[in-house]
């Protein structure tokens, strides 16, 4: 987004803001000036500078509505994680149906009103409001992601054949869910209250909220919000029947495979499950706006751009050149895949290698022969590493001054329209937050202790993890809508000091990165009641319900679904394949089972890789510099962290999904945002929700629709045609 990349190049100086300190500190007379409002463009478009405290929030509506969505999406989201082509149902769905159910109950609710306790409540206090919809989609939204430590108890049965039990599973998912919350309250101050702290994706949810319930006005085209949005909905309903049942090759329309389908390298360039995904394009929205990267619209223009030179340099480039040359024997191997391989090219069996007490067997390990991995795979951990060694220098040269001055004056820094608006309401103590981690922390040593997951002084290293990069981590979400992840440094701590137990590396890297994952996707949601003026303590109160429903559902899902589905996670089960579980267990295998001195030591052909972090630190210096001789040069619109975002996700991510989600913002977020801004305004966020809530209650219709049919066999229902890619280059024998 050109237009407003130099105010987001100051996401925390406060020399581009408005003065908003000398502006009156009145809540009602704030509400009628129309004046005062976000310095962003993006906020400003989505976000209404107005409040009416006297709105009820937690309602017995919305505490119905809101536990009734929680557990219907938990189910269904961990149902589709365990299948191969996963479906996830976000926040969107959950707005879109809570509105009509809750102006139903509305309607027919009495309401009498009674008296438990001294609090006077009713079942129904008046017409459904905005406030009570957010709070709905609040509680769900913990159920939108499924649990991290659903991972390590999924590889930990279905891989390494030790169970862990429904019991210590839960106190295990509790523990690592929960304890994110003190970190997110402790944060709340740099990520939340900051008006440079937009989170863009929350921008899309204001929006349709404001669609549902307001009367807008904004100049630009001739038809409403709602009806743009309900015309997406619909098209996009109809429209994924197609590529989603009749005509799935419709998603992986790869140019180079139909020209030359015989050709190896044709192949292996154009395929997107295990190769690069060169000219491979979709019309499938969901490889368009993807688990992986989000709506295309919810990421301004010059930070798409950043995102996507990144994964050109890494997957178009880098990759071939690495593998053409058979770098590391890779050729053995496929382009692309988050297997795990041996030396000859064959799939890596980690029994020939294990203890009867699932600890590495050295002497085995020894003649069975050393782990290797595609080149891609090999080089996402030297990104790892690069990236978050990049971010801390990026953020140290660039915002390090200002970030400084908003720990000494956070409460008065960037205090805009929605940050005094806020004041009204009571605020969650902080001991609340210090409670919590005091109770989740004790179990987590306990869980750990008593089932052998990893010994209890691990756990506290653990948290010193998210302690530390919850806010500079957070920072670059906030503005760019992505979040590079510490997996890998925590795969690193514990792989070296518990080396050959591999769940007790899954485990540390549960507490140690997804602690801080949780901690951001609830920064997240205050972000959204900030921006809708939701009470702070209710909207804690949902989150940690709706955190603790999730979890207790999506573990029972997980535990029926491999009690009664055969063969699950296996070839044989499809579609049953576990996909993300996969990676997880060859992740596992890597730093945990085998160790990273084995992996990346000074003998390991690997070892190079490491090195990379030095790259990672010095990358940001020279675009500082320029900066600060030419301020208003295009390298201002150079964010070096956000170059290393794409191979976070490279595997287990298709190829082709960074392709065309660049592709929509283009259209979306540069030319149409360019040349019709005033349409963009109106219209760009509702385009965005219809097309995604769409998409996901189709998917939802055409499972249940068709899952007893027999699809015809033809070749739009193939969605492998570039089958020469899933072989090695030096072991596929190419026909006269």
């Amino acid at each position: 987004m050109d237009s407003s990349g130099s105010s987001h190049d100051d996401f925390i100086s406060s020399s581009g803001m408005h003065d908003m300190e000398k502006q009156t500190k009145n809540v009602d007379g704030m509400a009628d000036e129309v004046d005062d409002d976000s310095p962003f463009e993006m906020v400003r478009t989505a976000v209404s500078n107005k409040d009416s405290p006297e709105l009820p929030c937690l309602t017995f509506r919305s505490w119905v509505l809101g536990i009734g969505f929680c557990a219907a999406l938990s189910f269904v989201n961990q149902f589709y994680w365990f299948r191969e082509n996963s479906i996830i149902l976000g926040g969107f769905v959950v707005q879109l149906i809570s509105f009509p159910l809750g102006y139903l109950m509305a309607l027919l609710l009495p309401k009498r009103t009674f008296n438990t306790f001294g609090w006077s409540w009713s079942l129904n206090p008046g017409p459904f409001n905005i406030k009570e919809h957010v709070i709905v989609s609040i509680f769900a939204g913990a159920s939108v992601g499924t649990a991290y430590g659903i991972d390590v108890v999924t590889i930990k049965r279905m891989w390494y054949k030790s169970g862990l039990g429904f019991g210590p599973s839960v106190l295990f998912i509790l523990t690592s869910q929960i304890m994110g919350y003190s970190f997110a309250g402790f944060s709340r101050k740099f990520l939340v209250y900051p008006a440079s702290m937009i989170w863009p994706a929350s921008l899309i949810s204001v929006t349709l909220f404001r669609t549902f319930h307001e009367v807008q006005s904004i100049g630009g085209g001739r038809f409403t919000r709602s009806q743009i949005f309900w015309v997406c909905f619909i098209g996009s309903f109809a429209w994924y029947f197609i590529p989603g049942v009749i005509f799935p090759a419709l998603g992986f329309l790869s140019i180079l495979c139909f020209a030359a389908p015989g050709n190896i390298i044709a192949n292996q360039l154009g395929d997107a499950f295990n190769g690069v995904g060169v000219l491979n394009f979709s019309l499938d929205w969901s490889y368009i706006s993807s688990a992986y990267t989000q709506s295309p619209i919810a990421i301004p223009w010059v930070y798409a751009c950043n995102v996507f030179v990144g994964f050109v340099i890494i997957m178009w480039v880098a990759t071939p050149i690495g593998y053409y040359t058979n770098t590391w024997d890779t050729q053995l191997m496929p382009m692309y895949s988050a297997s795990v391989y041996t030396t000859n090219g064959s799939v890596f069996d980690i029994h020939q290698v294990m203890t009867n007490n699932g600890m590495l067997d050295v002497e085995k390990y020894s003649s069975y022969g050393p782990l290797r991995l595609t080149f891609t795979f090999a080089m996402t951990y030297g990104l790892g590493f690069a990236g978050l060694v990049n971010l801390i220098s990026y953020i140290a040269l660039n915002h390090g001054p200002s970030i400084m001055e908003q720990m000494r004056q956070a409460r008065t820094l960037n205090e805009d329209v929605h940050m005094r608006l806020m004041r009204v309401y009571k605020e969650v103590p902080h001991w609340w937050y210090g409670v919590t981690f005091v109770i989740t922390f004790a179990l987590s040593i306990v869980t750990c202790e008593v089932y052998n997951l990893m010994p209890w002084y691990w756990v506290i290293v653990a948290t010193v993890i998210p302690l530390v990069f919850t806010v500079p981590i957070g920072i670059i979400q906030a503005i760019s809508n992505q979040q590079p992840g510490l997996n890998v440094i925590t795969e690193f701590i514990i792989g070296y000091a518990r080396a050959g137990d591999p769940i007790a590396n899954v485990t540390f890297k549960v507490y140690g990165y997804i602690t801080m994952a949780q901690a951001l996707a609830l920064v997240s949601d205050q972000k959204l009641g900030h921006y809708m003026k939701i009470p702070p303590r209710d909207l804690f109160i949902a989150q940690l319900v709706g955190t603790i429903i999730a979890a207790f559902v999506q573990l029972g899902v997980a535990f029926w679904l491999m009690d009664t589905v055969a063969n699950i996670c296996t070839p044989e089960g499809f579609p049953f394949t576990c996909i993300q579980a996969n990676t997880f267990f060859s992740a596992s295998v890597i730093w945990g089972l085998v160790g990273p001195e084995r992996m990346f030591g000074t003998s390991s052909p690997y070892h190079p890789i490491l090195y990379l972090f030095i790259l990672g630190a010095l990358l940001p210096v020279p675009f500082w510099l320029w900066k600060q001789k030419f301020p208003t040069s295009w390298i201002r619109h150079v964010h070096t962290p956000l170059l290393f975002i794409a191979s976070g996700f490279m595997p287990p991510a298709p190829s082709h999904v960074y392709t065309n989600w660049f592709i929509g913002c283009f259209f979306f977020n540069y030319l149409w945002h360019k040349y019709r801004n005033a349409q963009w305004n109106r219209y760009a966020f509702a385009l965005s929700a219809g097309l995604d809530s769409g998409l996901a209650i189709s998917g939802i219709v055409t499972y249940f629709a068709f899952m007893n049919v027999k699809m015809p066999d033809w070749w739009g229902y193939n969605t492998h045609h570039c089958p020469l890619a899933a072989h090695g280059m030096s072991s596929y024998e190419q026909p006269v």
